[in-house]
């Protein structure tokens, strides 16, 4: 027989070549913190804490984090937190996507190092809850993933309001000359007043969804507010439920299974969720070793109705979801589409929990699956020869009467260019061209920023246009709307078709066909590949170096070559 596996703090011993010195150091050292010879005998949870003063979401952690505590402890563990890093969405330059790689490792290096049993993922924010489920599967110790919740949305001036769908839209009234400078600044300080994620199903509240019908959150907490007493209790029984999974451990390897990922697409296109998911659960199921097929994404899109009537495809925000029944009521309504025997961190299938859950839901906010708010599902993967290895549209939130047309290409060659030439008077643009934005890829020096929502052109924008055919390998954010071509890969900064477009070139698109389409000859496209030269981006160094020698194109999920399971 073996030896049977080291568990708490003899986990991991750090290496003097002596375990027996080894393991009395580290005790020690514990005792050093007022930790009792009692405690520690008991399993170790670890709770990874991605709090910071340069995120607003995570405000309340300390609070929920004790909540996490309470609950290790009720059932017999010992909970220790560590701190990872911590991705504020709009606080990072040049993106928070850039460093989703970097904050991956720690979790995964963190979980690693460090004597733990089970570990409770604490995270909210955009790319925090892709970064910790990334870094938990390629750990594979038994991890709960506890979100930070939504916003509440607040009441002004009679209307509701709520980060970031409402920010967008307030800030493309100010740009039209219909809102003033100084509404502008009220309407600021009103946008986002109480701790936790968008109140909308931006890319946040997508992961948190993704999180939960992925089976790595606790059934129904995905939803729940970050000032709701719910929260705090979900934390508790996070905490509690790590604990079990030291004693009995079900490793993320048997939760984020090929059938538990497509569980997630199923999910994600019937909420309307953000186009930034499917980057980061092609991310998530990469570590996993699972492939995701943007022609499968189609296929599922396809016979996946939209059912959640939350901004930006409809009225409502998250704290209406929670209130109307939560991820539960969606995935009653998915199930004869949902794959039943998912293993969930719970200690049940996916099948077992829906069937114990009430069947109470709110059809105000989740419509029923015979009348869903549209037939097909949110996103759609487009192909063709400006993105042979596609790009992807978020038809739920975009005008129908601009998917099947044809259009002049007005080329902006950087975010630079884009921000010196949108609102200049003398551009030469009108409604029915395609706004094109090359070099803002994963490699372009930018990082994929959420640069792909192209502001309608000033002039355009006072003439009251609301949308038009955007088109770049740029990402954008899940609170934006608007008829947004994403993803094109292989991008611009690597000589992909979208670098050899030219200002008045042709560009079709085709939703129904699925396709996207420069209309240039191929003799014109070789020319033209010929002068072709990589944009000039600065010598990198240290973190920079490491992501633009190894990150790969959006439909690898972005995650850097050396990470992903073969």
């Amino acid at each position: 027989m073996g030896t049977p596996p080291r568990k708490g703090l003899a986990r991991g011993l750090t290496n003097y070549g002596d375990a027996g010195f080894s393991l009395y150091l580290r005790r020690s050292f514990a005792k050093s913190m007022g930790f009792s010879g009692e405690l520690l005998q008991r399993p170790v949870v670890g709770i990874a804490d991605s709090r910071s003063s340069f995120n607003n979401c995570h405000r309340h952690f300390p609070e929920l984090i004790e909540a996490v505590k309470r609950g290790v402890l009720a059932a017999g563990g010992l909970p220790l937190d560590f701190p990872t890093i911590s991705l504020g969405e709009v606080f990072l330059s040049p993106t928070s996507m850039m460093f989703r790689n970097l904050m991956a490792m720690d979790v995964e290096e963190m979980i690693r190092a460090q004597p733990m049993d089970a570990v409770v993922l604490v995270g909210g924010c955009d790319k925090t809850v892709p970064a910790q489920l990334m870094g938990a599967v390629s750990a594979d110790v038994p991890a709960v993933q506890l979100l930070a919740g939504p916003m509440m949305p607040t009441s002004f001036r009679g209307e509701r309001l709520g980060a970031c769908t409402d920010c967008r839209r307030f800030w493309a009234l100010h740009r039209a000359g219909q809102v003033n400078a100084e509404e502008i600044a009220e309407i600021e300080g009103n946008l986002a007043t109480t701790a936790g994620t968008c109140a909308v199903m931006g890319t946040a509240s997508t992961m948190a969804a993704i999180a939960e019908a992925l089976g790595m959150a606790l059934p129904g907490t995905a939803a729940i507010p970050a000032v709701h007493a719910d929260r705090l209790r979900a934390a508790e029984a996070s905490g509690a439920r790590a604990v079990a999974l030291a004693h009995q451990p079900i490793r993320p390897s048997q939760i984020v299974t090929p059938q538990a990922i497509e569980n997630a697409l199923r999910v994600l296109l019937a909420i309307g969720g953000s186009t930034n998911a499917i980057v980061h659960l092609t991310a998530i199921a990469g570590r996993a070793g699972v492939d995701i097929a943007l022609e499968r994404l189609n296929a599922l899109s396809d016979s996946t109705p939209v059912l959640v009537d939350l901004k930006p495809t409809g009225q409502h925000y998250m704290s209406d979801l929670h209130a109307a029944g939560g991820l539960g009521a969606v995935l009653r309504e998915l199930k004869p589409l949902l794959h039943l025997d998912a293993l969930t961190v719970a200690g049940e299938t996916l099948g077992e929990r829906l069937e114990s859950e009430p069947g109470w839901v709110d059809r105000a906010v989740v419509k029923a699956f015979q009348e869903p708010l549209s037939k097909e599902g949110g996103l759609v993967a487009l192909f063709g020869s400006l993105a042979p290895q596609g790009a992807i549209l978020k038809r739920s939130a975009a005008d129908a009467r601009l998917f099947e047309r044809e259009g002049r290409a007005v080329v902006f060659h950087s975010l630079d260019d884009l921000a010196a030439r949108i609102d200049d008077p003398a551009l030469d643009v009108t409604a029915d061209d395609f706004l094109v934005l090359q070099n803002a890829g994963p490699k372009s020096g930018y990082a994929m920023p959420e640069a792909g929502y192209l502001p309608i052109p000033a002039k355009l924008a006072r003439a009251g246009v609301k949308d038009m055919v955007r088109i770049s390998d740029a990402r954008m954010s899940g609170t934006a709307f608007g008829t947004i071509v994403l993803h094109v890969s292989p991008e611009a900064a690597i000589g992909g078709t979208l670098a050899l477009v030219r200002q008045g070139d042709r560009i079709r698109l085709s939703v129904s066909a699925r396709r996207i389409d420069l209309l240039v000859g191929e003799e014109e496209l070789a020319r033209r590949r010929a002068e072709w030269q990589p944009p000039a981006v600065a010598p990198a160094r240290g973190y920079a170096k490491l992501y633009m020698d190894h990150v790969l194109q959006a439909e690898q999920g972005c995650d850097f070559d050396f990470l992903r399971k073969a």
